[in-house]
């Protein structure tokens, strides 16, 4: 059983400093994974704006958003020019890539695409995409070959890129398994591997559960699973805060036998076009504000996808 780590970066200072303590974490426990990093402005003080969907208030009480982040983070794109993380932070991702780590997108600006993309055209998304994919190319001298959306929002038009631009497979949704999407009946070629795990930030603040016991939370969720898992960690969390319940989560699944890996040892062990394929829409998370891409039923129409 393999259970695959992806690390969202979403922020300068997740960069700079949850960043470098993951890569010590995982070094210590000779684990390797996939981080996908936001490579344009850090504008997170822009998701003031969220204030009035359903939900945002409530998750920012539970989840300490200002001990995570940081008051400087959350000034970023308001009060304070939001810094250019793929720039002033090319050399901490240059050194995950040295360490053996699979890298990849994130996004170019993390809520401009988070708050924008649902509603955005096809020449806005593949602005923004082909902006992030330039600057990873810059930075790390070869081109992505992996990405997952910031939010875990997509529109059919970035759905499409990812086939356009080259990924070998990509972790933009919600789901169950491993699937090659179908939004609205229109298939696309390129796979998707979703998160299949709650994040510790939906878990945390519901049902008793705490930064002392949410890794014990999860590692119950996992204990009697049989099917591979993508589990999605943030710079930000396990890589500050929740550092001590990201290495208790490590030994955990290592005692419960899994194998953890990137996502690309997903990839690599399975047929990609032999993949069921499922269909894509909106939905909702438990314990995560508003909508986002998520995995529904197989797909049976007679499709031809190699066509």
């Amino acid at each position: 059983m393999k259970l695959a780590l992806k690390v969202d970066v979403d922020t300068l200072r997740g960069t700079r400093e949850g960043v470098p303590t993951l890569i010590e974490i995982l070094r210590r426990h000779d684990v390797r994974a996939t981080f996908l990093f936001s490579l344009g402005p850090d504008h997170t003080g822009r998701a003031i704006k969220r204030v009035f969907r359903p939900g945002f208030v409530g998750k920012v009480r539970r989840t300490s958003v200002v001990r995570h982040y940081g008051v400087r983070t959350l000034l970023y794109g308001t009060v304070l020019p939001g810094p250019d993380i793929g720039r002033r932070g090319a050399e901490v991702m240059q050194g995950v890539r040295d360490a053996g780590h699979e890298t990849g997108i994130h996004c170019w600006d993390h809520i401009r695409w988070q708050d924008g993309v649902a509603r955005a055209d096809e020449a806005w998304t593949k602005l923004e995409m082909e902006r992030a994919c330039e600057r990873f190319t810059q930075v790390m001298r070869e081109p992505p070959r992996t990405h997952g959306a910031a939010g875990w929002q997509m529109n059919v038009h970035a759905l499409r890129l990812t086939q356009r631009l080259g990924f070998d497979y990509c972790s933009d949704g919600r789901g169950t398994h491993p699937h090659l999407p179908v939004w609205n009946a229109e298939p696309i070629r390129c796979p998707q591997f979703p998160t299949t795990l709650p994040t510790l930030d939906e878990l945390i603040g519901l049902g008793g559960v705490d930064e002392g016991n949410v890794a014990a939370h999860l590692l119950e969720r996992t204990r009697d699973r049989k099917a591979d898992q993508v589990y999605t960690l943030h710079a930000e969390l396990e890589g500050m805060r929740l550092a001590p319940a990201f290495e208790q989560l490590i030994l955990g699944w290592k005692a419960q036998g899994w194998t953890l890996c990137p996502v690309r040892s997903l990839f690599e062990s399975v047929e990609p076009m032999a993949l069921p394929r499922c269909t894509v829409q909106s939905g909702t998370v438990p314990g995560r504000s508003g909508t986002l891409l998520v995995q529904g039923p197989e797909f049976l129409a007679d499709v031809d996808l190699a066509a």
